[in-house]
């Protein structure tokens, strides 16, 4: 399959969406009060859905297409599945890796930090460490967005909204501190959407590295690792800060088991379709 027969256009513009959430949480600091109308419960809610969608769809709907695709490049069935199993654990490993390399990355949805208490110096030194920390992390979510589109936009929105989910209080994470150290909302507001753009520019990248042919054999390894990428944002990013925001766990368990039930329904409607 090249390039060319996939939803390119499509993937970018998933990609870039997903990227650009960011400027939504970044754009508080034009309005100051929306930070203490957050909701802590409504957030952790959104987020452990999110989390649900992406592992059900990575285990449910991605993993299968890799185990096929290795399957009709002529390999042994058994063979297959083990290939794309490992796939799977190397996509989790990368996003490890990149976790590892982020410095200390501070996930406040609501916070409150006050510019005379606080040294404009460091607020402005803990946004700028943010901004880079996320860019960091972004990078394999922008790939598996772009990936998963390119063959099947459904899963790629899927995945697109789940981290644009959670792109939007990393920009406001990112955007207060800078804005409270220089005073500057424009400048809390650019760092903000920054931070998010290591996903377009993954998108970019990929799109650079398949331009010319994307096999089954390819196909497959790239799908597996977006499986693996995408359950370890899940568990290690998405369910951790919505357990923040909940200690209590009053909606995340909720939240996620209806996440799953949507994601579920939605592939079983999608196959009753085709």
């Amino acid at each position: 399959m090249t390039l060319a027969e996939g939803h390119v256009w499509t993937a970018f513009g998933l990609t870039f969406a997903a990227g650009t959430a960011t400027l939504i949480g970044a754009s508080v600091v034009f309005f100051p009060k929306l930070v203490k109308l957050a909701s802590r419960r409504v957030l952790a809610g959104s987020l452990g859905f999110s989390a649900s969608m992406m592992i059900y769809i990575s285990f449910v709907d991605i993993f299968r297409k890799s185990f096929d695709a290795f399957k009709s490049s002529g390999m042994e069935e058994s063979r297959a599945y083990g290939l794309a199993t490992l796939c799977v654990f190397i996509g989790v490993l990368m996003t490890k890796v990149s976790f590892i390399m982020e410095v200390s990355v501070p996930h406040c949805v609501g916070c409150s930090a006050d510019p005379v208490a606080e040294e404009k110096k460091k607020l402005v030194r803990m946004g700028l460490t943010t901004a880079t920390a996320l860019a960091i992390h972004n990078f394999p979510e922008g790939l598996a967005t772009f990936v998963a589109a390119l063959e099947d936009p459904f899963s790629g929105a899927v995945l697109a909204i789940a981290i644009g989910a959670h792109n939007i209080p990393e920009g406001l994470c990112v955007a207060l501190p800078i804005y409270y150290g220089t005073g500057s909302r424009w400048r809390g507001f650019f760092w903000g959407v920054v931070s998010g753009m290591a996903e377009p520019v993954a998108a970019i990248l990929g799109w650079l590295v398949l331009a010319t042919t994307l096999s089954l054999e390819v196909y497959a390894v790239l799908f597996g690792l977006v499986s693996g990428i995408m359950v370890m944002i899940s568990l290690k990013e998405l369910l951790p800060t919505a357990h923040r925001y909940d200690p209590e766990d009053a909606v995340v368990t909720y939240c996620a088991i209806v996440g799953m039930g949507v994601m579920a329904l939605s592939l079983v409607l999608f196959k009753f379709s085709t």
